[in-house]
C-alpha cells in the first residue's frame, strides 16, 4: 500500500467519513456509493466510516463500510451523527489512511486538524452551502453570511483541498479568498436511468390519461422546501390545469405536508421512501415534469436522475441546479406561482423535443468523469497497476 505523497503513487487507502447518511436513500448516499465503486475500479481501497445504530463492519460493492454508533439528531427524521471524537479518531488511526475524504462541514470539521497533524492529505467535500443552510433555518442573511465566511475560512485552512461539485457551490469559498478549492461534479448512472423506462402502467397508477403528472423526489425537510411543490400544484389547479403530484421521499415535514394537501384538497400521493431504485426510476420516467424546489442544493442528484429518464425539471433559481439542467429545464423563483409558470413553459415544448433534450443534458454527467475528478483532487492515479482485489486489507480494530 502506497503512503501519502506523490501523485504517481500506487494503490491508496482512501478513508471517507460522512454524517447525515440515511440507511435507505438520499443523494449523499448515492454519491458515496458511486465514488466508492469508482475508487475500487481504479485500483484503490475505499473505506467508508458512517454512523449507525450499532458498531459493525462489512464488505460491499463500494469497499469496506465501517459503522460506529451515533445518536439520532432530533428533528431530522432519522439522521445519525458521529459525536464520539475519540472513537472516530481511534478508528482513523487503525485504518491508517493514505487519503482522507470528509463529507460533513459541521460536526466533522475537526478531522481536518487531525489529518494535518497525522500528515495525511485530506479533502472536505462541500455538499451544501453554509450560508444557505443557515438561512433556511431562519438566520438573517447578513448573520448567515458572516457565520458562513468564518466557518469556510477555517475549513479551507485546515484541509488540503475543498471539493465543490459546481461553480455555484464554489463561490462561497472564493468569496473568502480560498485558493485550495477544486471542482468535481457528481454524476448519474446512465444505464439505470433512461427514457425507455417510461411506462403507461406506472403512469396510470397515479393519474388519468388527460392529467399532468408532477413528481417530487426529495427528503421532506425544511432546507428542501417541499411545500413549494404543493404551492405549484395549487397554482396549476387554480389555472384549470389537471395536474397531480406524486411525492417520493420521507422526512420530518411529511405529516404537515399531508395535512396541507388534505386541507387544500390537492391531488397529492405521498409514497414515502421508495426502496426499489428501479421503481423510483420508472416513476421519474413516467412524469411529465419533475420539481426540484430546494434553494440550497449544490448539485441535485434527483434532478439529474430525472433528466436521464428523459423528464425535464423545474429548479430553484436560488440553487446550483440552473447550472446542472441548462436548457433541459426551467428556472423559477422560490414561489409556487413561479414554479407553476415554469411547468407550463416546459409543457409548451413538443414532448419529444423536451424529453430528448433532458436525456442529452444528463449524458454530460457520467460517473466516470466524476470519479476521475475526485481522484485528481486526492492526487491519486485514476488507474494503478493491479486491481482492487490486489489491494491488501488491514484490520479495522
Amino acid at each position: 500500500m502506497a503512503r501519502a505523497g506523490a501523485p504517481d503513487a500506487g494503490p491508496l487507502r482512501i478513508v471517507r467519513v460522512a454524517n447525515f447518511v440515511t440507511p435507505e436513500s438520499g443523494g449523499l448516499r448515492t454519491a458515496l456509493r458511486e465514488l466508492g465503486r469508482g475508487y475500487r475500479a481504479a485500483g484503490h481501497e475505499p473505506v467508508l466510516v458512517v454512523p449507525g445504530e450499532r458498531a459493525g463492519e462489512r464488505e460491499t460493492e463500494q469497499g469496506r463500510v465501517v459503522t460506529l454508533p451515533g445518536p439520532v439528531l432530533p428533528g431530522t427524521g432519522g439522521y445519525r451523527v458521529l459525536v464520539d471524537r475519540r472513537r472516530v479518531a481511534a478508528v482513523l488511526r487503525r485504518l491508517a489512511p493514505d487519503r482522507l475524504e470528509v463529507s460533513d462541514r459541521t460536526t466533522l470539521r475537526w478531522t481536518g486538524a487531525w489529518a494535518r497533524q497525522a500528515r495525511i492529505p485530506a479533502v472536505m467535500v462541500s455538499h451544501e452551502t453554509t450560508d444557505g443552510v443557515l438561512g433556511t433555518w431562519g438566520l438573517p442573511p447578513e448573520a448567515a453570511r458572516r457565520a458562513a465566511d468564518a466557518l469556510n475560512s477555517r475549513t479551507a485552512r485546515v484541509y488540503a483541498r475543498v471539493v465543490c461539485t459546481t461553480a455555484w457551490a464554489e463561490r462561497e469559498f472564493l468569496r473568502v479568498g480560498a485558493r485550495n478549492v477544486v471542482r468535481a461534479p457528481l454524476g448519474v448512472d446512465l444505464d439505470a436511468r433512461h427514457p425507455a423506462l417510461r411506462d403507461a402502467q406506472v403512469r396510470g397508477r397515479h393519474a388519468r390519461v388527460d392529467e399532468i403528472v408532477l413528481v417530487l423526489c426529495s427528503r421532506l425537510s425544511v432546507e428542501k422546501r417541499p411545500g413549494t411543490a404543493l404551492d405549484a400544484l395549487a397554482a396549476l389547479r387554480g389555472r384549470g390545469v389537471p395536474a397531480v403530484l406524486v411525492v417520493a421521499g420521507d422526512g420530518p415535514l411529511r405529516a404537515r405536508l399531508e395535512q396541507r394537501a388534505r386541507e387544500r384538497r390537492l391531488p397529492v400521493t405521498f409514497l414515502g421512501h421508495v426502496p426499489d431504485p428501479g421503481g423510483l426510476a420508472a416513476l421519474q420516467a413516467a412524469a411529465d415534469v419533475c420539481l426540484a424546489p430546494g434553494p440550497v442544493e449544490t448539485f441535485g442528484l434527483a434532478a439529474l436522475e430525472a433528466l436521464a429518464c428523459g423528464t425535464p425539471v423545474v429548479v430553484s433559481a436560488s440553487s446550483a441546479l440552473p447550472e446542472i439542467v441548462g436548457g433541459a429545464g426551467e428556472v423559477a423563483a422560490d414561489r409556487g406561482e413561479a414554479f407553476a409558470a415554469a411547468v407550463m413553459s416546459l409543457l409548451a415544448r413538443p414532448e419529444g423535443q423536451r424529453r430528448a433534450a433532458a436525456r442529452a443534458r444528463a449524458e454530460c454527467f457520467g460517473w466516470d468523469a466524476s470519479v476521475a475528478a475526485f481522484l485528481q483532487a486526492h492526487d491519486a492515479p485514476v488507474r494503478v497497476s493491479g486491481g482492487a482485489a490486489d489491494v491488501p486489507a488491514r484490520a479495522v480494530g
